[in-house]
């Protein structure tokens, strides 16, 4: 009988802990062949010069993907690293290595799902299959008590049943060990100049820099706990709300909502803190976001949205937003925080919401300019929370009402960054 090797095809989750696709491929498998691929297409840069993936998110990537090949290393495995076309990359190590079946978890945003679409079709053509996981929501979609076309699209009604109808999904195991089949030619993990990405200029003022990877977000995941100790003997068992800063780890899939909730329910339980719901409340915003591009698609790319309309525009735009992106629209708060933003790739919840409502309300220039320059500028960018937030404040997403969560992300003290929620920032009235 021929041994069964299962290709496990890396996108947005670069973790060994709570990674259903690899535990699987590991128990259904003799060997697995873990791969990682770097799409130009994330790389391309506009006729403007506009970078879709800019240079501190793309170094922020390298780094998370460096380190699941150091993981996966320990383990006795090693990551396969191509860069071009998935479809083409992944159906020729198909032929290569002999694979009986692939492995992905799938994605809700149009262009990562076409990409998915494209290597499914490429691999059905070699009579293998592409199977579909759900790895990157809090709450396992076949869990929710309705089905996605019937998800309702007001949050406050979809938190309701969730919590009341749904529970969490434990944790998958992590492994011990990884049979790879021999391999040859691992390939080398490209430079930001070979992807075609400028080399970021870190700002000595940053009071935070952030780096990419497992590891560094189990780190943050375990400083997110000291603080929460630190500030409960200051201020009393409920203590204030504090920041878990794992936003751009959970981008990229570094850890798992799901194992982020049990690491903080075994905090509470242990220490009998309440202070955490805030964070608890942001990763049901997340899972919510994606959830509603799983059920509506294209219309968060449009500029009326849900609407009939678009938002009335300036006749101007673009020179008004040259200033906002650029920070000479001569308010202070707005241009420190757009100055923040691209000399870091990051700035606080308050601040987003704050740059995104003075583009769209005050200079009304078109929201998708500004939710496109988020996308190339933000280490911590996820295609459904970006652009589900910019709708939302906009005026022309599918939930304007629940501005009452959204309001309890809010920050007690807008200039005090430490208190950004969990998620990529949460938008409110």
């Amino acid at each position: 009988m021929s041994e069964k090797t299962i290709l496990v095809w890396f996108r947005n989750d670069l973790r060994i802990h709570d990674n259903e696709i690899l535990s699987e491929a590991i128990r259904k498998a003799d060997h697995v062949l873990p791969v990682y691929v770097f799409d130009p297409y994330y790389f391309k840069t506009s006729d403007a010069g506009v970078f879709k993936t800019g240079s501190f998110r793309a170094r922020f990537l390298l780094e998370a993907v460096a380190d699941l090949r150091h993981n996966l290393r320990k383990l006795g495995a090693e990551l396969i690293v191509r860069t071009g076309d998935p479809a083409e990359v992944l159906t020729q190590l198909a032929e290569e290595y002999h694979i009986s079946e692939v492995y992905h978890h799938r994605e809700v945003a149009p262009e990562e799902t076409l990409i998915s679409e494209n290597v499914e079709a490429a691999l059905w053509k070699m009579k293998l299959n592409l199977k579909h996981f759900i790895g990157h929501t809090l709450y396992h979609k076949e869990d929710l008590p309705f089905p996605i076309k019937d998800i309702p699209d007001s949050f406050v009604t979809f938190k309701k049943k969730v919590e009341r109808d749904s529970t969490v999904r434990p944790s998958t195991a992590t492994p011990d060990c990884i049979v790879t089949p021999a391999i040859t030619n691992p390939g080398e993990i490209p430079t930001l100049a070979e992807l075609g990405v400028p080399q970021p200029v870190d700002d000595t003022r940053a009071s935070h820099t952030y780096t990419g990877g497992e590891t560094a977000a189990l780190e943050q995941l375990h400083q997110y706990f000291n603080n929460l100790q630190n500030c409960t003997q200051k201020n009393g068992r409920n203590g204030v709300t504090i920041s878990s800063g794992l936003s751009p780890w959970l981008a990229v899939g570094c850890i798992s909502p799901r194992q982020v909730y049990w690491e903080v329910i075994k905090y509470k339980r242990d220490h009998g803190v309440q202070n955490t719901e805030p964070l608890m409340l942001e990763l049901l915003w997340r899972d919510y976001f994606r959830f509603m591009f799983k059920k509506h698609g294209q219309k968060y790319f449009r500029a009326e949205g849900f609407n009939a309309e678009a938002p009335e525009a300036a006749s101007n735009q673009d020179e008004l937003f040259e200033q906002w992106k650029n920070g000479q629209t001569g308010v202070s708060a707005i241009d420190a925080a757009m100055h923040e933003l691209n000399a870091t790739g990051y700035i606080s919840n308050y601040n987003r919401q704050a740059v995104a409502t003075y583009l769209t309300k005050d200079l009304k220039v078109d929201w998708t300019r500004g939710a496109l320059y988020f996308e190339e500028k933000l280490i911590d960018y996820s295609p459904a929370s970006n652009w589900g937030n910019w709708a939302f404040i906009a005026g022309v997403g599918n939930d304007n009402k629940s501005s009452r969560f959204f309001n309890a992300a809010k920050p007690a003290n807008p200039s005090d960054a430490k208190n950004d929620p969990v998620t990529i920032w949460l938008p409110e009235l």
